[in-house]
């Protein structure tokens, strides 16, 4: 019998496995190699922030005293829901940012997308709330006398004060809002190089376009918007570090918050991923896997403002002043915009002249004729194929662009339509791209100046030099923003073909004129309110308020017949304007006390037609009716004894 033979069972040899990917993680931070030629305390945090902080106070204490201009009356002024302080806050976080205002215009919508901002506005009606918050049943009368210039003074000098206490809140958000972008700076941007951090943060919180963001209280929104941003920045970077859930939270947090500043926020799907691949040295997966959570909020966020902004109203796109473009064919409207886009590299670099408004017709239309066009594709392609060459080389300056670029794609109107050409304010968190790349390029000059020590006493004047030339713009422009009144007749020099420029001037002319008690002067600040009234209906000859202010003007001047026609056209085109029943009753009184009584009684049986229980109306014509019947029973009179012969 054959014999067994043992055999060993053979295992199959093990297949190699992948290595997992290894999880994304923060490079060490070096100690800062501090440069001997440079005081060691100007590395210090704390001296720095000081430094950026007192700039900015000082720049901008003289706005302290400041009234209201520009959009400071939409949010502020007339928006019931800061006048109501804390009572009004649910409805700010579940409204449009404009709701307010389009009610008392009996309107809806009139911006592509809607406006959704509340956490500025929020912060207004909390400041309200410690001023003296106005009662909800109380609110429309306190609305009214505002929308018709007749607050009483001891009210209205209340209110200014109130203006004076949070244009010094917006200076101290902008304080806040410099230190933190410097900490942004150092932590992350210029990491290994604080001195440079310095430089771009100095430059930012100098730099005079940003005087309409301070300036302007309603621009608030777009302080606590950056300023949130890179506290995004700032703990999703840190949580990197120490990997702890609550600093996650936090990052995701200051996200949502910013989106509820002002819709930037959406630039950080792209910002914050080439952050960690270029400060980080994440590979392009590890940058997606880091940014998922933070789509997570993007999401919350559109399914939130969708279901609270309304559709915008169909008749708002072809209003010039919603829609800048309507009057301009396709290829107009493209040129436009591209060329327009240059506008903001060219203030960035020379900020003057500078101005509040760039509405219809501040600017041409264009075609692809026009050199300025061509400029400004070769000047933003040529930023954008260095961004994309830094990148290959995760280099600090692809960054830089990419911050202003994509920040600048929101508002140049070629993605979305912003209701508007262009605006200051609009390039404020562009402008920290724009201050990254100067600091950097700074910086990199001195060290090429040799020797060393004159290379640093060369870029340190310089710095000086261009801080102090910014400084001086930002304090002269500052003044010019005290109210409507400063603020409009120094734009009409910058932009005088303006429609709102124009307008604004033309209703502080009448509204001076209600003021004046010499009755010579009072005329004349009329006749004047009218000629600027004239250019802008030349402009813009659909312009509602156009026709109705200049109504208002020929009333006060006595000519009822062109206030008629003025307030007829008004009528004609926007049928719904509010409070219309009281404008035409106005202009009956100017018509009875022309002596006109039949005219006056004809305009008073509109008014009624158009508010039925306006028992004034009513009333005023039983009493013309009852004067125009006399006079004719008189006349007749008159007229039958003229007939009768004379007694012998």
């Amino acid at each position: 019998m054959a014999k067994k033979t043992n055999i060993p069972n053979k295992r199959p040899a093990p297949v190699p496995q992948p290595k997992p990917a290894a999880a994304a993680k923060a490079p060490e931070r070096k100690e800062q190699v501090k440069d001997p030629m440079i005081p060691a305390w100007l590395y210090d945090f704390r001296v720095q922030a000081i430094i950026v902080a007192l700039l900015a106070f000082a720049l901008y204490a003289n706005t302290f005293k400041h009234e209201y201009a520009l959009d400071d009356t939409i949010v502020i002024v007339k928006n019931e829901y800061v006048h109501e302080g804390f009572a009004g806050i649910d409805d700010i976080f579940t409204k449009d940012a404009f709701d307010s205002y389009y009610k008392q215009f009996n309107s809806s919508n009139q911006l592509s997308g809607g406006r959704y901002r509340p956490l500025s506005i929020v912060t207004f009606a909390i400041e309200q709330q410690f001023f003296g918050a106005v009662p909800v049943d109380k609110v429309d009368s306190v609305l009214a006398r505002g929308l018709s210039y007749e607050m009483k003074s001891k009210e209205e000098q209340q209110f200014l004060r109130n203006m004076h206490i949070r244009h010094v809140f917006n200076v101290l958000w902008y304080m806040a809002c410099v230190v933190v972008l410097l900490y942004f700076f150092r932590y992350i941007v210029f990491r290994d190089n604080h001195i440079m951090a310095l430089i771009a943060a100095v430059l930012f919180t100098a730099h005079p376009i940003h005087t309409e963001v301070v300036a302007n209280v309603k621009s608030r929104d777009e302080i606590m918007s950056l300023l949130l941003l890179c506290g995004t920045f700032i703990y999703a970077f840190k949580y990197y570090e120490n990997k702890k859930i609550i600093t996650l939270i936090s990052a995701m947090v200051c996200l949502f918050m910013a989106f509820l500043a002002k819709e930037y926020a959406i630039s950080m799907i792209l910002l914050l991923p080439l952050a960690f691949y270029v400060f980080n040295g994440f590979t392009i997966g590890q940058c997606f896997m880091a940014v998922l959570p933070y789509l997570g909020v993007v999401g919350a966020y559109l399914a939130w403002r969708f279901s609270i902004v309304a559709p915008m109203n169909e008749s708002s796109d072809n209003d010039l002043l919603n829609n800048p473009y309507a009057n301009a064919d396709k290829t107009e409207q493209l040129a436009t915009k591209i060329s327009t886009s240059l506008n903001y590299v060219k203030l960035l670099i020379f900020p003057h002249p500078l101005s509040s408004d760039y509405s219809y017709n501040t600017i041409p239309y264009k075609n692809f004729s026009h050199p300025q066009v061509w400029a400004s594709l070769i000047v933003h392609g040529a930023l954008f194929r260095w961004m994309f060459k830094f990148f290959t080389k995760r280099h600090v300056l692809s960054f830089a662009l990419a911050f202003y670029l994509l920040n600048l794609l929101i508002v140049c109107n070629l993605i979305f339509n912003i209701g508007g050409t262009m605006g200051e304010r609009l390039i404020f968190h562009s402008s920290v791209g724009f201050c990254i790349i100067v600091a950097y390029f700074l910086y990199k000059a001195m060290e090429m100046i040799k020797p060393a020590a004159t290379g640093r006493l060369a870029i340190a004047g310089c710095v000086v030099l261009i801080t102090a030339l910014y400084g001086f713009k930002t304090i002269d422009r500052n003044q010019y923003w005290f109210n409507d009144e400063t603020l409009f007749a120094e734009d009409i020099k910058t932009t005088p073909n303006s429609v709102l420029v124009n307008s604004n001037v033309a209703s502080s002319y009448i509204n001076m004129a209600e003021a004046e008690k010499d009755t010579v002067k009072k005329f004349e600040a009329l006749r004047t309110g009218v000629k600027y009234y004239n250019k802008v209906l030349q402009i813009h000859p659909t312009f509602v308020s156009g026709y109705m202010n200049r109504g208002v003007a020929y009333l006060k001047l006595g000519i009822p017949d062109s206030a008629k026609f003025n307030y007829d056209m008004a009528r004609k085109l926007y049928p719904n304007y509010p409070k219309l029943y009281e404008v035409y009753y106005n202009l009956g009184v100017c018509y009875y006390l022309s002596g006109r009584l039949q005219e006056a009684i004809g305009i008073w049986q509109q008014v009624m037609q158009m508010e039925p229980k306006y028992i004034v109306a009513q009333q005023s014509i039983n009493t013309a009716t009852q004067q125009l019947m006399a006079a004719q029973q008189a006349m007749l009179q008159q007229q039958q004894a003229a007939q009768q012969p004379p007694k012998k």
